[in-house]
């Protein structure tokens, strides 16, 4: 599951002087970003229509023998979903499918769940279908064979949010038995073509001379652990043109893009997260990882602002570095962030639940000039995620508890007892599950998640 909370940073102020162009303050941020350990990729930024900055930091590979360049492709991680959210509206406006189409229409093998999720749940990812386990695997093959085995739903459809790859699997396989194409030739022709990303490939292989390799920071190239097929790699000016072809109405009608971008409450749609003013697309924003790619896309429409990030060594430090970004486009004070601790940590925890906790307050005590402790919290959840999904359950109740004892906003604070009732509910403990469920409602009685969930255990 992921949730949108803003980041506030801190940091050391970047030098800029104004005497400087916009070129060079934003290339100042990035140096400095490399010069910390927090920036490895390529850059794109774009005002009025025009590519103001553009330039690749850093290296392709882990032992430092290929420099980057820009016409290297990235994995984008969960960036990679909005092409299937766009194909199924495609789809649609072609008359070829109906977002209120159950999924049982396609998939009439599946159990009498399948009746109830419907094609607009999947896409904003509230179908109710339960997360897998670790052991279920993440192939295509073995996706299918989970879905035919769920015998109930997590939760009713359209009343909490779960971020799944099952809905992202169902949507590919949608549009392939719509279109009686494959994902890839689909998106080819539909997308890609008339975006002009003529260097946009599905399931690009990783290890190919055209592919930036991603690597960790004792500067091991990491092993691509994504197994599911459909994902989308692509250079950074590809990765541009497709956000200029999305938010101008080149691949969908503005009522297709705003019905693409619903979301639940404090959840994603398939774009990630927008805003919209009078039924005008004012921003978009989408941050997507997947082992150590990271990368990020972010337009301000109002003064037809774009950034695009993409990097082979990720540092959770995209979405601070947009910020900073911004501050320079729009003459605001800039702050560079520092190191995550959370990338330093997740690893010790793995191993040892006390060794972990132990190096965390040894950071947090003593070298918060190397890290970044301003959003502790977030960073504490997601070391909570990162050993949850390896099923270290009881480890992971440990730093969410953690996590939610700091000092921190109540919409944050309710997300830690939320994941800890999640957490629970993957031992088959309903009734500590519940427990946290309800905690998380009361400290936050917005938090539609916990109500679902709340409502799907009730005896």
């Amino acid at each position: 599951m992921k949730r949108l909370i803003i980041l506030l940073l801190i940091g050391t102020n970047a030098v800029l002087s104004e005497a400087q162009s916009l070129t060079q303050r934003i290339d100042s941020v990035m140096q400095l970003a490399y010069q910390r350990g927090i920036y490895n990729g390529n850059i794109l930024v774009a005002k009025g229509g025009n590519i103001i900055y553009r330039h690749s930091l850093g290296f392709a590979n882990g032992n430092k023998t290929t420099p980057l360049h820009d016409s290297l492709r990235f994995d984008i991680g969960s960036v990679s979903k909005e092409f299937n959210g766009a194909g199924i509206m495609i789809l649609k406006e072609k008359g070829k499918l109906s977002l209120d189409d159950p999924l049982s229409l396609y998939f009439p093998e599946f159990p009498s769940w399948a009746r109830q999720v419907k094609i607009r749940h999947l896409i904003n990812y509230t179908s109710g279908i339960p997360l897998p386990q670790s052991t279920v695997g993440d192939t295509d093959s073995a996706l299918y064979n989970y879905l035919r085995s769920v015998k109930e739903l997590a939760l009713a459809s359209g009343t909490g949010y779960i971020y799944n790859h099952a809905n992202v699997y169902l949507q590919m396989r949608i549009i392939e038995k719509v279109s009686k194409n494959s994902y890839a030739q689909f998106l080819a022709k539909n997308i890609f073509e008339p975006a002009g990303m003529s260097h946009t490939v599905v399931d690009y292989p990783v290890g190919s001379p055209g592919m930036a390799q991603a690597f960790d920071n004792n500067r091991q190239n990491t092993p691509y652990g994504q197994v599911m097929s459909g994902w989308v790699r692509l250079p950074i000016d590809d990765l541009y043109k497709w956000t200029q072809a999305l938010e101008h109405y080149r691949i969908l009608s503005e009522k297709s893009l705003a019905e693409l971008a619903v979301n639940f409450p404090g959840g994603e749609s398939s774009l990630g997260s927008t805003g919209f003013e009078n039924g005008k697309l004012i921003w978009h924003q989408h941050q997507g990882s997947n082992s150590n790619y990271e990368a990020t896309i972010y337009s301000w429409l109002p003064d037809s602002i774009t950034i695009v990030m993409m990097t082979n060594n990720q540092q959770m430090k995209v979405l601070p570095l947009k910020t900073a970004l911004m501050n320079v486009l729009q003459n605001k004070p800039v702050i560079v962030p520092k190191k995550s601790f959370y990338l330093e940590i997740r690893e010790k925890m793995l191993t040892s639940a006390d060794s972990g906790l132990a190096y965390y307050h040894e950071l947090k005590a003593y070298h918060q000039d190397k890290y970044d402790f301003s959003f502790e919290i977030g960073d504490l959840i997601s070391t909570g995620k990162y050993v949850g999904r390896r099923a270290h359950y009881d480890d992971a109740i440990r730093i969410y508890r953690l996590a939610a004892e700091l000092p921190a906003r109540a919409g944050d604070k309710s997300y830690a007892y939320e994941l800890i009732g999640q957490a629970f509910q993957s031992k088959n403990d309903k009734e500590q599950a519940l427990l946290n469920y309800k905690k998380a409602l009361e400290i936050d009685p917005e938090n539609k998640n916990a109500a679902g969930m709340i409502e799907a255990l009730r005896p």
